[in-house]
């Protein structure tokens, strides 16, 4: 589904982000055009969730932590910006039928797998709830790494500050319909995580020489 008003503003968005946070897209090729998508970022600031947006050319829908909905104005906002409710500390079956309903529509789904954002920067373990959806209604995974958010904007700052961001998105995953649900689940996550920290560890490596 296309969206005509994200489309007009992406252009200057992206060239906001660039010259502010030295925003560099890499691996955009692998970004499906259609289809139903679980888009699973590691997590390092607020910006996130637009920032990854920027080179999806169809509707994104975020699922966000329930006690961000609470704050005024914020809350109100990214209701607008199509985030749901989801209660990170139990087994919340609301935000699970619309994420599954969002899904059998053909939409792409956010979901941060770590839960909430890294404290320091390094990728935290992963709760398995993205992909078991992704085993059981068998919706291809897209791993997306973000580098660089920390330092940008570290919990506790008020404000970013000028830096640089590179985001990469990786080839999209597949569950195993062979293995058990939870298997596969396992399976997915690990690869996952696997190819979004390798990312990050090569960042790394290369801004240290």
């Amino acid at each position: 589904m296309r969206t005509p008003l994200l489309d007009l503003a992406r252009p200057g968005v992206r060239r906001l982000c660039r010259l502010y946070f030295g925003l560099e897209l890499a691996g955009t090729q692998h970004i499906p055009a259609t289809g139903p998508l679980l888009i699973t970022p590691n997590h390092q600031t607020y910006a996130d969730p637009p920032l990854v947006s920027i080179p999806i050319r169809y509707r994104v829908h975020y699922m966000a932590w329930d006690r961000l909905f609470r704050v005024p104005v914020f809350g109100w906002m990214i209701r607008r910006l199509r985030a749901f409710p989801v209660d990170i500390e139990g087994a919340d079956r609301r935000a699970t039928r619309e994420a599954v309903r969002l899904l059998r529509a053909g939409h792409a789904l956010m979901i941060f797998p770590e839960g909430g954002r890294s404290p320091d920067g390094r990728v935290t373990e992963f709760r398995l709830g993205a992909f078991r959806l992704a085993a059981a209604h068998r919706v291809p995974v897209l791993p997306v790494t973000i580098a660089g958010g920390h330092d940008v904007w570290p919990p506790g700052r008020a404000l970013p500050r000028p830096g640089r961001i590179r985001i990469t998105y990786h080839p999209v995953q597949h569950a195993d319909s062979g293995a058990p649900p939870r298997e596969a689940a396992r399976d997915l996550a690990e690869r996952t995580r696997r190819l979004i920290v390798g990312a990050l560890e090569a960042r790394h490596s290369s801004t240290a020489r």
